[in-house]
């Protein structure tokens, strides 16, 4: 039986990919104007963007027991094997309660074929890893296959971004107050990186262009075989930008594709719109 593939809807893959790798999406939550919202379903992330431009600070929350035991429940009884490569356990509490309600299906039906995978990867960076393990399922690779492809793939996956307004990332509590003022004001731009599953700043720059050219460079001192991968880019609400660097990207690395799609809406809530991410597989790709 051809094993089913689950993601997060953190991954921030467009339901394109859901339907051609038939991608079982769970959603978190998104927290706007005392309602919620479940993400990639009942909200877009241009809602979220206008939303934080306009001062409001939308909250997310991770996806609820109940429903990953609905989900879980429902294959297990189908003897269907599946494998979820979860959004980073260090962003959010999704993948955590995922092993948890995997924990107790496997105690009722302990025949049942299922994996919880912690990929410490968000946005496009998990989408990458989650479209590589859809690609094997749907060639028919086996179960142990694509855990294997999902592991590696994980580990060698880099995030490289910079976000627009550093009081987006305070509001979220990843940077001190001090810091989002000075950023602010002295217009100055920071690069980050995630390191194991945490979100960790690299450097700073000041103005866009040496921004995004520096961007490129730390991509090529840690990437390598550009032409047998996929390069993934992500935008919050900037799709003009991504394309530039999309259009950089091919002339520098002429890597074998580009996948660009926005920030959803539960990483969206956190960086805030104008962000612009780079992931490719780092330098031990082979």
């Amino acid at each position: 039986m051809t094993v089913k593939i689950l993601a997060d809807s953190a991954c921030d893959l467009s339901e394109d990919y859901y339907n051609r790798y038939n991608i079982e999406m769970i959603p978190l939550t998104v927290h706007l104007d005392d309602q919620e919202y479940q993400d990639g379903v009942e909200i877009k992330p241009t809602t979220v963007y206008h939303a934080m431009r306009e001062g409001k600070t939308p909250k997310t929350s991770q996806v609820s027991p109940h429903l990953f035991r609905q989900i879980f429940t429902s294959y297990a009884e189908a003897d269907q094997p599946f494998i979820y490569p979860a959004f980073s356990s260090e962003l959010s509490g999704t993948y955590q309660t995922a092993k948890m309600v995997e924990q107790e299906i496997k105690e009722t039906y302990p025949n049942a074929k299922m994996q919880v995978i912690d990929t410490k990867c968000a946005s496009i960076g998990c989408g990458l890893v989650v479209l590589r393990a859809a690609q094997l399922a749907q060639n028919g690779s086996d179960f142990d296959r694509i855990i294997e492809a999902v592991t590696y793939h994980a580990e060698h996956m880099e995030h490289i971004f910079t976000v627009d307004d550093l009081e987006y990332l305070y509001r979220g509590g990843r940077v001190s107050k001090t810091a989002a003022f000075v950023g602010s004001f002295l217009k100055i731009k920071p690069i980050l990186h995630v390191e194991d599953g945490l979100l960790v700043p690299l450097e700073k720059q000041r103005g866009s262009k040496k921004l995004f050219n520096r961007m490129l460079t730390i991509m090529e001192e840690r990437g390598t075989d550009f032409s047998s991968q996929t390069v993934g880019i992500s935008h919050a609400d900037d799709l003009e930008t991504a394309r530039e660097i999309a259009a950089s990207i091919r002339e520098k690395f002429n890597p074998a594709d580009i996948l660009i799609d926005m920030v959803g809406a539960t990483i969206g809530a956190h960086a805030g719109p104008g962000t612009i991410a780079i992931f490719f597989l780092n330098d031990h790709y082979n």
